[in-house]
């Protein structure tokens, strides 16, 4: 009997050293718009894990080189063993790095990923991001899937490609969407660039509706872009140039305000559906990995690329749910 005392003790003991342990560790969170939706739910998510692990979460909004800079020296004096950041500019990379290691502390980087000064990424760095390429692959089988469901002759439909090419992650999604696209039979030539001066929805609007009437004579459209607001542009210019909804599928990324908005209209317009990225896996997953990096030594994968879900009019509130949104 003594001896099975003895035993939950020693479990107990090490039970509560381990609740102290996992208070000691205290791990940052650095954004560079502390201000947009994205960035406030990773924090959200990332408290989710402080809470489950018993951490200590610091977050803090840093939008320019200096602010970085502060943020990681009040990190290390706070005694952080590691931070987490998305930096308002991938160049500083050789300076995160070189502040980070003067700290003590721990670098994982989220969403944007460092470079040195080569312009080639900085692969020690352990990055989760998001892979734009899988992201327009999605949205170019979302595109295809629609038109043959509605049994539309791929040589009568036009596409929209919204351009925005100064961003290489804009014309990695739009590229990805167009291979999808081309290996499933849809003519290159019924490809149209709509080069847009800003990432907004007006201007993507004016681009669109260049190529709309350009070629008046193509009665069904479809339409991609950099993010929703590009294809919500060009669905307006569809509507402004007396195209029917049921004749245009628009599929965005970015699961915007905008893009669940148009959802919720009374009737479908040509927004077929959004690609929406998490923030969960941003936010939550991060954390966890800083944590177990401090309290158990495990280093997290060098590069993980999340990819996005597709939500439609239907099931929209469903895919948000599933993935923490709601």
């Amino acid at each position: 009997m003594r001896s099975l005392k003895a035993f939950f003790m020693a479990g107990a003991i090490a039970l509560t050293a381990s609740a102290a342990w996992a208070a000691d560790v205290k791990i940052g969170f650095v954004v560079k718009q502390p201000e947009e939706p994205w960035f406030q739910d990773e924090w959200k998510f990332a408290d989710q894990a402080a809470k489950e692990k018993g951490f200590t979460l610091v977050k803090i909004g840093a939008q320019d080189g200096e602010k970085v800079q502060s943020a990681i020296d009040n990190l290390g004096a706070q005694g952080a063993q590691g931070f987490i950041i998305c930096v308002p500019d991938v160049k500083l990379g050789p300076g995160i790095v070189a502040k980070a290691a003067a700290n003590d502390l721990k670098l994982m980087t989220v969403d944007d990923r460092l470079v040195g000064a080569d312009g080639n990424p900085l692969e020690d760095v352990p990055h989760m991001g998001i892979s734009a390429t899988k992201i327009g692959e999605t949205v170019g089988q979302a595109i295809i899937d629609e038109i043959k469901k509605r049994d539309w002759d791929m040589k009568e439909v036009g596409a929209i490609r919204v351009s925005y090419d100064q961003l290489p992650t804009a014309v990695d999604r739009v590229e990805g969407a167009i291979s999808v696209l081309k290996a499933a039979g849809f003519p290159a030539e019924n490809i149209h660039d709509a080069p847009q001066a800003k990432t907004d929805t007006e201007a993507a609007l004016n681009a669109a509706t260049t190529v709309l009437n350009k070629h008046a004579n193509v009665k069904y459209w479809v339409a991609f872009g950099l993010n929703d607001e590009a294809v919500l542009g060009a669905v307006r210019a569809s509507e402004s140039v007396g195209i029917p909804a049921e004749n245009v599928i628009g599929v965005g990324i970015g699961g915007a305000e905008s893009a669940i908005n148009e959802f919720k209209k009374p009737s479908a317009t040509g927004f077929f559906g959004t690609v929406i990225i998490s923030p969960k896996r941003h936010g939550y997953e991060t954390a966890l990995n800083m944590y177990e990096w401090i309290a158990d030594g495990k280093e997290p994968p060098k590069l993980t690329l999340t990819a996005g879900s597709l939500a439609l009019r239907g099931d929209y509130e469903t895919v948000r749910k599933d993935l923490g949104i709601e």
